[in-house]
């Protein structure tokens, strides 16, 4: 044990287990015979590295960093950087499909960078709502199950609409489209998108809402939406049907 900012100089015999402890922000160096196993350092607030060469140190610093990502305002970052990535390989799938039925068909990075964009500019929208209804409708579990259900509902009747449309527009506004171009696109499309919406997402908001913790929430429906996704690139940019003609 070392006082704070004290260095320390550990040396271990071949094959020997050794476990290192030092206060915050105290550097560590560790020497180790010749045949000993690997070597395992950390930097300030030093209290891993129990076991020489177990690799049980590198573990536990991949799971503190990915804890962190959960927490406070990385998880704003996360969420939003999860929703865009989803957004955009759900669209390299359907693309990738496309391409598969019509052989000569060009693949469109550029259309997978507005899904991308779409998609993190969705993330801050789930992320406060998410976080405003789990403090309105405060429950977890079977015990609060009638409080659950109203949070599905309300989920289905608010936001599910509100994103739907905030996809369709912000879509057609990266591509170009005038306002009236995606608005008429959305008026088209809209109650396919959400009745299809209702067959999905209330059994997933439910287990959601049952089992998930909230931190982890916008990450469970990310996971889960990437066929959802993959099916909207598909409703996105699905031809539509050719002008009709009359004939006067």
């Amino acid at each position: 044990m070392a006082a704070p900012c004290a260095p320390v100089r550990v040396m271990a015999a071949a094959c020997a287990p050794v476990r290192v402890m030092a206060a915050p922000c105290a550097p560590v160096r560790v020497m180790a015979a010749a045949g000993s196993g690997s070597v395992c350092v950390t930097g300030h607030a030093l209290s891993a590295c129990r076991w020489w060469g177990g690799g049980g140190c590198a573990r536990r610093m991949l799971a503190r960093g990915w804890r962190r990502l959960f927490t406070g305002r990385l998880l704003l970052l996360t969420n939003t950087a999860s929703c865009g990535a989803m957004l955009a390989t759900g669209d390299g799938l359907q693309q990738a499909w496309h391409c598969r039925r019509h052989p000569g068909t060009d693949l469109q990075p550029a259309r997978t960078g507005r899904m991308f964009a779409v998609g993190c500019s969705m993330g801050p929208l789930m992320h406060y709502w998410y976080l405003w209804l789990d403090a309105a409708f405060p429950a977890r579990g079977v015990r609060g199950l009638r409080t659950i259900l109203k949070k599905v509902f309300m989920d289905q009747v608010v936001a599910s609409p509100a994103l739907g449309a905030w996809y369709f527009l912000g879509m057609g506004t990266l591509e170009g489209q005038a306002p009236e171009e995606s608005w008429e696109e959305l008026k088209e499309k809209f109650w396919e998108f959400y009745k299809a919406d209702w067959c999905v997402w209330p059994g997933a908001q439910l287990i959601n809402f049952l089992f998930v913790p909230p931190k982890y929430r916008v990450i469970y429906v990310n996971v889960i939406t990437l066929g959802w996704d993959t099916y909207l690139s598909y409703l996105k940019h699905r031809p539509g049907p050719p002008p009709s003609t009359e004939h006067t």
